[in-house]
């Protein structure tokens, strides 16, 4: 009976399938990538028709044609199938239920700047400066000193630099002063700058791609970053030290630990589905070669990790697109009705397997409510080797070592999308980065738990991550490795004693930092807790990148640090 069933529903998806070609087939249509409608904000309309511009030069024979949308809305009329558009923050969130998609390509970043020399420059590092104290400093221009904005700040005249009305707006806002901001503006950037560097103990506001050095990519010389004590608290807390350089610096905007209201966005955004070809090459291109063009404008690239994600993740935004023509509706329906008892007939045989042969790892419980995530609910296997840092490894008889993730930090992480391996053939050495774990766009570094060279990957993850969730010590391995020390280093691992008092103490620290992100922000609780306390399976699913950040340096790097000490003991 049940291969009567397949095999008509077999018949169906071949007839919907056939049904859409010959559709297909009869329809006509303009050659794919050969132009493209763009349409943006009016305060992005001279950088797009640059980026046009030099896409076009980029690719003889396509056309990126800009459309300048209008305050009063988005010209449903000027847009054809495919077509994409530029927004600015203000324009995306305005029009945002319109849109079909979404993808950031560039930022602009208001700072605060001083003279690399100022006096209080130590004290600054160290506790920062107040949103509040900087609200009573730019509110009241005749009373501008620095001992309003440190403790250690004498009656010394702190004089304010900007380089436009827009920026010291923005800055003003956020800052809370309420008032129009006096402030000195030179006549171009290299005056700013000059300025800023003559007096020590002058601040500034600026774009951050006004002062980066074109060469070097970092801030230039004599000026550095203010950092800014966002809680309140009078220090610079671990969640708050982003100002050191300007890699650390984007990683912090990207991530949320920089006060948004001085962020603004460029975001591309899809007005149909799906993207033509030549739509879905220019936003690769957006994300590529169109970067540099970003800064003249007075915006900053992105990260390579932030461009790397959103690339990878174009295809996957992708939509079939929206059949015409009367043929189609048979087979569509035929199509749809195929898939679902496709999908019914799956969902049987899983619950009489689940019957038959008992239940597997489980991830929520009755009602979508998740499992507990405590000491008995994690797999403990026999005869693999785990590391502190919750990489695992297991030596086969041909010798080779297959590497992996432990089942406590995939309970923890929930659904991982994507994983990032180092290439075959290079060399790590225990407690380096070996992988990293991602979830959309989140992502946690791990370390290879012995030493050798990389010989194999598990190609099957990159086109399906899931066994890394459902079977971390069977078809979810990662790696395998040549070991070059395994008889030693395999005594720093733990085996299934150890590493159930082990997971005792991790429990016991899991517990604490959770504690920790309740406290700053009340609204997780509900997300890493149930009604009795209990950690909540896939704890870190539904939080912010800047709490997995957190988890990295406060959980899992520690281990890391500790392990060559234990040698010794």
């Amino acid at each position: 009976m049940k291969r009567s069933i397949y095999l008509f529903i077999c018949l169906l998806l071949f007839t919907g399938l056939s049904l859409g070609s010959k559709n297909q087939a009869g329809r006509s249509s303009d050659p794919p990538g050969k132009s493209l409608n763009v349409l943006v904000s009016p305060d992005l309309y001279d950088l797009s028709v640059n980026l046009a511009k030099e896409y076009n030069l980029s690719f003889p024979g396509t056309e990126i044609r800009i459309l300048e949308a209008a305050e009063s809305g988005i010209p449903g009329s000027k847009i054809a199938e495919g077509d994409m558009g530029l927004f600015s923050a203000v324009f995306f969130r305005k029009y945002q239920p319109e849109l079909t998609w979404s993808t950031l390509i560039g930022r602009s970043v208001i700072v605060p700047v001083l003279n690399a020399r100022n006096p209080y420059a130590r004290d600054i590092e160290t506790h920062g400066i107040t949103v509040h104290a900087l609200n009573a400093f730019l509110g009241d221009p005749g009373h501008r000193t620095w001992d309003r904005l440190v403790s250690a700040g004498g009656n010394v005249s702190a004089a304010l630099y900007c380089t436009d009305e827009e920026t010291m707006r923005i800055a003003g806002e956020y800052f809370g002063s309420g008032a129009t901001v006096s402030f000195i503006k030179p006549a171009n950037i290299h005056d700013f700058i000059s300025a800023i560097r003559k007096d020590p103990c002058t601040i500034g506001f600026c774009r951050l791609n006004n002062i980066l050095d074109p060469e070097s990519g970092e801030i230039i010389r004599d000026l550095r970053l203010l950092p800014i004590d966002r809680n309140g608290n009078g220090t610079i807390e671990y969640a708050e030290r982003i100002y050191d350089n300007v890699n650390e610096f984007s990683r912090g905007v990207w991530i949320g630990k920089y006060p948004h209201e001085l962020v603004s966005n460029i975001y591309s955004v899809g007005l149909n589905r799906p993207l033509n070809d030549n739509g879905l090459s220019f936003m690769k291109w957006l994300l590529a070669d169109g970067q540099k063009f970003l800064p003249g404008a007075g915006y900053s690239e992105l990260l390579a990790g932030e461009r790397q994600d959103a690339t990878d993740r174009l295809s996957s935004a992708q939509a079939l697109p929206v059949a015409k023509g009367g043929g189609n509706y048979l087979a569509k329906a035929a199509f749809y009705l195929a898939v679902t008892l496709l999908l019914a007939g799956m969902a049987v045989s899983f619950l009489s397997g689940r019957k038959k042969y008992g239940k597997t790892e489980a991830v929520s419980g009755k009602n979508g409510e998740r499992y507990i995530l405590d000491e008995n609910s994690v797999i403990i296997p026999g005869g693999i080797y785990i590391d502190k840092t919750h990489t695992w490894a297991f030596m086969e008889p041909n010798g080779l070592v297959k590497v992996g993730i432990d089942d406590f930090l995939q309970r923890v992480t929930g659904k991982i999308t994507r994983i990032k391996i180092k290439a075959t053939g290079k060399k790590v050495k225990k407690g380096e980065h070996i992988f990293s774990v991602v979830q959309n766009g989140k992502q946690l570094n791990l370390y290879a738990p012995i030493s050798g060279t990389i010989v194999e990957q598990n190609r099957l993850l990159e086109a399906d991550t899931s066994s890394l969730n459902s079977s971390p010590y069977n078809a979810g391995w990662i790696c395998k490795i040549d070991p070059d020390n395994w008889v030693r280093e395999s005594l720093l691992l733990y085996l299934a004693d150890r590493y159930r008092e082990f997971l005792d103490s991790e429990f016991a620290r899991l517990r604490d930092f959770l504690t920790n992100v309740i406290k700053s922000d009340d609204e997780y609780n509900r997300l890493i807790l149930q009604d009795g306390g209990e950690v909540r399976d896939c704890a870190l699913s539904e939080m912010g990148p800047e709490v997995w950040e957190d988890f990295q340096t406060n959980f899992i790097d520690p281990s890391r640090q500790i392990w060559f000490y234990e040698l010794f003991q």
